[in-house]
């Protein structure tokens, strides 16, 4: 059998999506019941409310980090920023959207030894575990988080008599 040279497969590809097209130009539009989409554009970053100002940003997507129930929030932190060692009292899923995170585990502030999680990169926080977070100063850019997991988040810090977010 004779093996099909490259430009035979670019002509059999071309007819079956050009087969397809007409269908595809007839689609129903999308149910925003059934279908929600909110383009990136419109997503809305206000300072949250918990850091100094010009430490972060959040956008609520779904749900309420401080009700029973599912949420989704994108976090953007701005560099110099770190968060102070806390826990939360159920698991959160974080993937990295866009930039990196510096994240570390444990209840001593050692932001020199965070690890950096660059953009694509996905992290789980387990629940009443100290962690702390956040983007260097010398970084250029904040970074944009994605975070998912289950409301009331119950944040504690591992010191209160410190400060809950630390210029670094």
């Amino acid at each position: 059998m004779e093996p099909i040279d490259l430009n035979r497969r670019l002509i059999l590809l071309t007819s079956m999506v050009s087969a397809f097209a007409p269908e595809m130009a007839h689609a129903s539009p999308i149910d925003a019941h059934e279908t929600f989409v909110l383009p990136r554009e419109q997503i809305t970053f206000k300072p949250w409310t918990a850091g100094p100002p010009h430490s972060g940003e959040m956008a609520p997507l779904y749900g309420d980090v401080n009700k029973p129930g599912l949420y989704l929030v994108m976090m953007k932190w701005n560099p110099g920023w770190f968060s102070a060692p806390h826990t939360y009292a159920t698991d959160r899923i974080q993937v990295v959207v866009s930039g990196t995170w510096w994240v570390n585990s444990g209840p001593d502030f050692a932001p020199q030894d965070a690890v950096p999680v660059p953009a694509g990169g996905f992290v789980k926080r387990a629940a009443r575990t100290p962690h702390y977070d956040g983007v260097p100063r010398h970084v250029k850019e904040p970074v944009v988080v994605a975070v998912f997991g289950m409301g009331p988040v119950d944040l504690q810090l591992s010191d209160p008599d410190k400060p809950a977010w630390r210029r670094v």
